[in-house]
């Protein structure tokens, strides 16, 4: 940004305080601090802060609400047996190359006491592999199964960019193909204060955000990446984020649904363990199907029971998505742009002293679920939490690295109990991608053997 940009921006926002600052740095630490502020948008930041000033976050008018259609765990014969023809459906969309993995990766492990990309946490029971490794072994376990050629396109963040890249390069791209591994950054934009103000990260950056997970379908439009796949004959791309290591990297059965339904985006819900569970709610809205983010529900709504005290709204979206690249070309070919949300963090910023401080900041974000009613379809399939779900969010308690272990654990032993093996309940087991992708694989790899499993067991 050049100097007289940057002070009408001071003067045309109030932000004096930002101007005194900069005044006060030297030459080369000015020409610094402008080169930072390029591509921000403040125009936007601002307008949106205007937007969501006195704004009650939860002051939705919802003139029909109801629960949308879902695919629910199958129990009747019937039901298996359109999942199994589900299963052949996506199984073969495999093999023909035509399905690519896109992983949300821009998160740092700060909130888990981590100094890094949260990628690259150690999340394993046994091996304690990073969730990058553990994501790629499943990845390579699929396309080795099914001889497929499988894209992986993965979003990171102004912060951790150059740190995960140069991760998986020191890690040889976890012998995965390189030439078909693409990285893109997403977009960030300049948080502000409740009373209108732009901060400090520190001396020469201002505080800005990642704008949220919906800025992967604008940043794989921008980058190119989109038009490599279809040029490449891929027409659909399975979506997740980096901080859940139970996800079932190309479902079959989930993409069979997905074609079976001729979907547009497809979604992975699961039962919300409460209403207060921070997951997004499924549900119609005026006769569309929507994610409402459950910060932008009203309490009455996220309680509502049936008559067996039943959670009539349960259906929570754990950010697994099947999106048609057809549908992100035409969003993006339309200039169809997604809603903002405001969030409120405590952050340490820079002090006009030159000391630290906590402040309260409004982030504005997008988020990916809210193109769900700009599909010409939508398919929804509910999953198990146990099989599916393991949120690596906090440090301790609820969604924490301990939680996740525990589930992973917790998931082999069933395995292992199906096929009959006897497990000690103190031990930790830890399966491979590459020794078995599912259930079924590992039940079939061990027939036969006798085992016992009586202390930390690792698979692989």
């Amino acid at each position: 940004m050049k100097k007289e940009q940057f002070l009408s921006l001071c003067k045309d926002f109030g932000q004096i305080h930002l101007l005194n600052h900069f005044n006060n740095l030297d030459s080369k630490k000015q020409k610094k601090f402008l080169n930072q502020l390029n591509g921000l948008d403040f125009f936007l930041s601002f307008n949106l802060y205007k937007k969501f000033h006195d704004k009650n976050k939860k002051n939705l008018s919802f003139k029909k609400i109801k629960q949308a259609p879902i695919i629910t765990i199958p129990k009747t014969p019937a039901e298996k047996i359109i999942q199994e023809k589900a299963k052949k459906i996506g199984e073969n969309l495999i093999k023909k190359n035509k399905v690519a993995v896109g992983i949300v990766a821009g998160g740092q492990g700060s909130r888990l006491g981590y100094n890094g990309a949260k990628g690259k946490f150690p999340i394993s029971p046994i091996k304690h592999k990073s969730l990058f490794q553990l994501f790629s072994e499943y990845i390579k376990a699929i396309s080795i199964k099914y001889n497929a050629f499988i894209p992986v396109i993965i979003m990171t963040s102004y912060e951790n960019d150059k740190e995960i890249k140069e991760f998986f390069k020191s890690q040889n791209y976890f012998d995965l193909n390189k030439n078909f591994i693409y990285f893109f950054q997403q977009e960030r934009i300049p948080s502000i204060t409740p009373t209108g103000k732009f901060i400090l990260k520190d001396e020469l950056n201002i505080y800005t955000n990642p704008n949220g997970h919906g800025g992967f379908l604008k940043g794989i439009y921008k980058s190119g990446i989109l038009k490599n796949l279809i040029d490449a004959g891929i027409t659909d791309i399975f979506y997740c984020q980096i901080d859940n290591p139970l996800v079932k990297i190309l479902d079959p059965v989930f993409l069979g649904y997905h074609k079976m339904e001729k979907a547009e985006f497809s979604l992975k819900v699961i039962k919300k363990r409460d209403w207060q569970e921070k997951l997004g709610v499924y549900l119609s809205i005026d006769g569309k199907p929507k994610v409402i983010e459950y910060s932008e529900i009203p309490d009455e709504i996220q309680k509502k029971v049936d008559k067996n005290g039943n959670l009539v709204y349960w259906a929570g979206s754990i950010a697994i998505h099947i999106i048609s690249l057809n549908f992100i070309k035409r969003l993006n070919e339309k200039g169809i742009s997604l809603p903002y949300h405001c969030a409120v963090k405590k952050v340490k910023c820079f002090g006009t002293n030159g000391n630290f401080i906590k402040k309260k900041i409004w982030k504005f974000e997008t988020f990916i679920f809210d193109i769900i009613p700009l599909a010409k379809k939508v398919c929804c399939m509910e999953t198990s939490r146990e099989e599916e779900f393991a949120p690596v969010k906090n440090k301790y308690g609820k969604d924490s690295p301990e939680t996740a272990k525990k589930a992973i654990t917790n998931l082999y032993k069933k395995w292992l109990k199906e096929a009959k093996v006897k497990v000690s309940r103190q031990a930790k087991i830890e399966i491979s991608p590459l020794y078995a992708i599912d259930k079924e694989e590992f039940i079939k790899k061990i027939k036969g053997k006798y085992l016992i499993v009586e202390k930390d067991t690792y698979f692989g």
